[in-house]
């Protein structure tokens, strides 16, 4: 019987009046509870049905059920590294009926909330932190937590899932130096995932006894970062024959810079990003790149959240999901 819509919604009460049963029983049954009798978890599901009751996700949210829903903080929308990331994790949580709502790590100007804190007030059913977790109320959370992408510093009893980072970046290293270029630059930037790169770079560039330029590191990791570094790399290095920018956003600020200073790439110079972003794969830039393959790690984050949420006493772990070079027009074989 579906109740007409001049008439008040059937509540809670309503159903365990009918059934004959106590509201609490009522709410075990919509929980799913295994302590429940199949008789009266029969007569409670005919009642339901019986009344068209919907039960209201803001009622149970305030009653102190799960509200699934959950929070993700990002460094920032501009980031196309996110893309993937929440396009993973949205497959997951969408199979499983959870809601993911997203904030980039900026204090709420209304309520003067850190993102964090913000979704705790939202009685979310646990965080996925997509950024630097220095300057969030990380260290004493009791909601379950998953660090997504490699971090300077890991919360206690937080999970991690990211890519390997070391291995990609020599990846792109090798395929330069398969390439014939023995005169290579990084453009660096800021964050964990950053400093893993650039020691990779240095590492792989001095098994084959040659210098490792860096440019940039410590600043954001952004097109006018690339471009900034790069001006300098080719102030101090003018024969650098190719560049290893640390994302693709680097390497389009990158190419702006080798454009200005009248360098072609991939004939003077070949470029490698790292993300494999939809930047990088356009037919402007056509990238070579190394895929963080982002949409994965995003589906890992959401499994390790999932089951930190079933049980929250689970031993924290990292986990590391190999990336894949992406070959592309912008390398080339070293002209000198």
């Amino acid at each position: 019987m579906k109740v007409p819509s001049n008439i008040s919604r059937p509540t809670i009460y309503d159903v365990a009046h009918h059934a004959n049963v106590s509201k609490s029983l009522v709410s075990l049954v919509l929980r799913g509870s295994p302590n429940v009798s199949e008789k009266r978890r029969a007569a409670v599901l005919k009642s339901i049905a019986e009344l068209g009751y919907a039960p209201s996700k803001a009622a149970a949210t305030l009653a102190g059920n799960r509200s699934h829903t959950i929070g993700v903080v990002i460094d920032d929308y501009r980031n196309l590294w996110f893309v993937d990331l929440l396009d993973g994790i949205r497959k997951v949580m969408d199979h499983h009926g959870y809601t993911v709502t997203v904030s980039d790590r900026h204090p709420s100007g209304s309520v003067g909330l850190d993102a964090v804190s913000g979704f705790i007030s939202m009685n979310v059913d646990g965080i996925v932190v997509a950024t630097e977790p220095g300057g969030l109320p990380l260290e004493n959370l009791s909601i379950p937590t998953v660090i997504a992408g490699g971090r300077e510093t890991q919360p206690p009893a937080a999970d991690v899932v990211a890519n390997d980072d070391s291995y990609g970046a020599a990846l792109a290293v090798a395929h330069l130096l398969e390439l014939g270029h023995r005169r290579i630059g990084h453009v660096s930037g800021a964050g964990g995932s950053a400093a893993r790169r650039r020691v990779a770079f240095e590492a792989k560039m001095a098994e084959s006894d040659l210098p490792a330029p860096v440019y940039g590191a410590g600043n954001a990791d952004d097109e006018r970062t690339g471009y900034l570094a790069t001006l300098e790399l080719f102030q101090a290095h003018p024969d650098t024959t190719a560049i290893f920018a640390a994302n693709d956003t680097m390497a389009f600020g990158a190419l702006g810079a080798l454009r200005e200073l009248g360098l072609a790439v991939p004939r003077d110079v070949s470029l490698v990003g790292y993300d494999n972003s939809p930047l990088g794969a356009s037919k402007y830039l056509d990238l070579t790149t190394v895929d963080d393959r982002s949409f994965p790690v995003g589906v890992e984050v959401a499994t390790a959240l999932l089951a930190r949420i079933a049980n929250p006493t689970l031993v924290p772990k990292s986990t590391l999901i190999r990336p894949a070079l992406v070959v592309r027009s912008s390398t080339a074989v070293s002209g000198t």
